[in-house]
């Protein structure tokens, strides 16, 4: 995916494009107020690069961001981002209710949202698509996020519950709460449900009536076991009360129907959490929890997506989709609220070489660009436009390690890989970022006591290897040669990008530089190495990049409270998971934080990933697209987007994010 792919009617522009490649970074500074032409789009089009070609359009399955800003135009959930701060906006729900401490919360629909076939959207609507969601057959890398709505993880984890045929009783979590194993099966405060031991109330409906399924959210919390037979008997194995409580109950598979989301009625939907989550309501407006049509999935299963047959729920509908050229979305003329969407339509083209894009928009073939589309050699000349996009950014981007595997199974071996990188010195090179010891992004979450993790020192590197049983020998040159490590059994996976190959190219210098070791790289394309990743299937190391979901430190700590999807290292501990929960059941912002920097400094001192860098926004749009904010996590709510004529209101700089 090293070229890029546009649509046949700019052909020729893209050929006039490439020929400024050579000599565009040679260009003065000053030469002219923006970096290229700025003319306005004859028609109320936005054209965008937007990155690496999509894995998919169903907004369950991928969590890429380059797929994100492609299902925000497509599809809407409950609630949207706000184009600046990114908190959560009213969208299909027009309000909602909070309980006091934030575990329950209770959205309020309105009325007039459709489908783009005109068809109504209901509570029920939502109930499937967050089920769905969950689903195993569907491999949501995002699942995770859903986690702590009661059950969510019991059901897309395949646990069961233990009912006693006799009477009817399961067993409950808490009658085994100091049995260390098996509080630690599937670490899920949820409950089970047998809707015949409640009784439906006596009470007139109301929007936020009780019933029997609120009851049981109420309830005890049921022990949950592993699914898989292996797992739960090694689990009983090491826990004989446990295995003799089992003994002779009945396993109940753990449904969509016990997820914790209810349909109150048609236009009212109740979300009962396991944990207080005080940032539920930005989290609802991922892609996860937004809205897919369940008559048109069953119908055409994994085609629903094509676009002779996708219904979709957002401001934009699919007009088109070449793969490995552009995605084209038009205004939906259903849309609840289509009087206040301006764009006609949006290209989003794809592209992973930068140099060419940025070219794309110097001659005008696009009107705004992903971000860190600016090659290094090309800030002098870029970075004083005024079209050019400078704030912080929430992201992080780091090297994932597969811990199952040796050598890496070996903390030594993970620390000493870690330490032997000279962030300070990359992150000089790259000119835009910032060199990253911790998970979290630097400067974004105000108050947080961020915790650090370990420096450059090659001499502590080297002295850790050996304690591992590989010893590492300065050659008379002067150059460090390490015989006894297993190379061949250790690569560096990455996307196919050209950002991507420098960062492999430069641990790998590093890493022979520091180690004597030479780590062999491995290039995939986007899709294939991200279930790779999500499978395990690589060797040693895999490149990692992470934007904030929602503007809270769990958005990047929560990647590993799961053992799959997004966690891609194999690495799951359960005083890590509590560490988190202890959190968000805390009120006090400054102990909530305490607590999650605790947790931070024990995942870092495991060493499943190795951090590297807090990258800053570094894109360029055109001064007439107005509404396109550079907020801390490039994902836009294309509703407010437009085309602006009217040069004396174009942007003369970067827009702010907080008038």
């Amino acid at each position: 995916m090293a070229q890029i792919y546009v649509k046949q009617a700019i052909a020729g522009v893209v050929v006039v494009a490439l020929l400024f490649t050579a000599i565009s970074c040679h260009m003065s500074a000053t030469n002219e107020e923006f970096f290229g032409r700025t003319v306005p789009p004859e028609r109320n089009t936005l054209r965008y690069v937007n990155g690496a070609e999509p894995e998919s359009l169903d907004p369950a399955i991928s969590s890429g961001q380059h797929e994100a800003r492609i299902y925000m135009s497509l599809y809407e959930g409950l609630v949207e981002y706000d184009p600046k701060s990114l908190d959560a906006i009213p969208a299909i729900a027009e309000r909602w209710d909070v309980n006091n401490d934030s575990s329950e919360f209770v959205f309020h629909l309105r009325r007039n949202a459709r489908w783009s076939n005109g068809e109504p959207i209901n509570a029920h609507d939502f109930v499937y698509s967050i089920r769905r969601s969950l689903t195993p057959e569907v491999e949501s890398r995002s699942a995770g996020l859903a986690y702590p709505i009661r059950y969510a993880e019991a059901f897309n984890a395949g646990g069961v519950f233990v009912r006693d045929p006799a009477s009817n009783q399961f067993l409950l979590e808490k009658d085994f709460a100091g049995d260390e194993p098996a509080a630690a099966a599937l670490s899920q405060k949820s409950l089970g449900t047998n809707e015949r031991e409640y009784e439906p109330t006596a009470a007139e409906p109301t929007p936020d009536r009780d019933t029997p399924f609120h009851q049981f959210m109420h309830s005890p919390d049921r022990l949950v076991l592993p699914g898989a037979e292996k797992a739960r008997n090694k689990l009983l194995e090491s826990n004989p009360r446990l295995q003799a409580a089992v003994a002779g109950k009945e396993l109940v598979k753990a449904r969509a129907e016990d997820v914790g989301v209810e349909p109150v009625d048609d236009y009212t939907v109740r979300i009962s959490l396991s944990e207080s989550v005080p940032y539920f309501t930005e989290l609802v407006a991922h892609q996860i929890f937004r809205l897919v049509p369940r008559k048109v999935i069953e119908q055409y299963g994994a085609k629903w997506t094509d676009p002779s047959h996708i219904i979709s729920s957002g401001a934009f509908k699919l007009k088109s989709w070449k793969p490995y050229s552009e995605v084209v979305v038009e205004r939906n003329p259903m849309y609840w609220d289509a009087g206040s969407v301006r764009l006609d339509e949006i290209y989003f083209y794809t592209s992973t070489d930068h140099p060419a894009t940025m070219n794309l928009y110097k001659v005008g073939a696009a009107d705004a660009v992903l971000n860190h589309s600016v090659p290094n050699a090309w800030l002098d000349v870029v970075r004083p436009k005024k079209d050019y996009m400078d704030a912080a950014e929430a992201t992080i981007t780091y090297i994932l390690i597969n811990i199952t595997q040796p050598p890496m199974n070996d903390l030594r071996v993970r620390r000493a890989f870690n330490i032997s990188i000279d962030k300070i010195n990359y992150s000089k090179a790259r000119r835009i970022t910032k060199p990253l010891f911790a998970f979290t992004p630097e400067a974004i979450f105000v108050g947080y006591p961020q915790p650090k993790g370990e420096g450059f020192d090659p001499e502590a590197a080297r002295k850790l290897l050996g304690e591992a049983g590989y010893p590492v020998t300065q050659k008379s040159d002067g150059t460090y040669q390490c015989e006894k490590f297993p190379a061949d059994e250790v690569k560096f996976a990455f996307p196919t990008h050209s950002s991507n190959r420098a960062l492999a190219e430069f641990m790998q210098a590093q890493w022979k530089q520091n180690l004597g070791i030479t780590v062999m790289l491995s290039n995939m394309e986007s899709k294939t190495y991200l279930a790779a990743r999500s499978k395990l299937d690589y060797k040693g190391f895999a490149f990692g990049s992470w934007g904030a979901d929602y503007m809270d430190p769990t958005t990047f700590l929560n990647l590993f409270k799961t053992r799959g999807g997004d966690n891609g290292s194999g690495w799951w501990d359960q005083k890590y998971v509590d560490l988190l929960e202890e959190a968000n059941h805390t009120i006090e912002p400054q102990k909530r934080y305490a607590l999650l920097a605790k947790a931070e400094k024990y995942l870092l001192d495991a060493q499943p990933v190795i951090p590297i860098e807090t990258p800053a926004v570094n894109w360029v749009k055109k001064p007439y697209v107005k509404g396109l904010y550079p907020n801390p996590a490039c994902l836009f709510a294309w509703k407010f987007v437009y085309i602006e004529r009217d040069a004396s209101k174009w942007d003369y700089g970067t827009p702010s994010l907080t008038d």
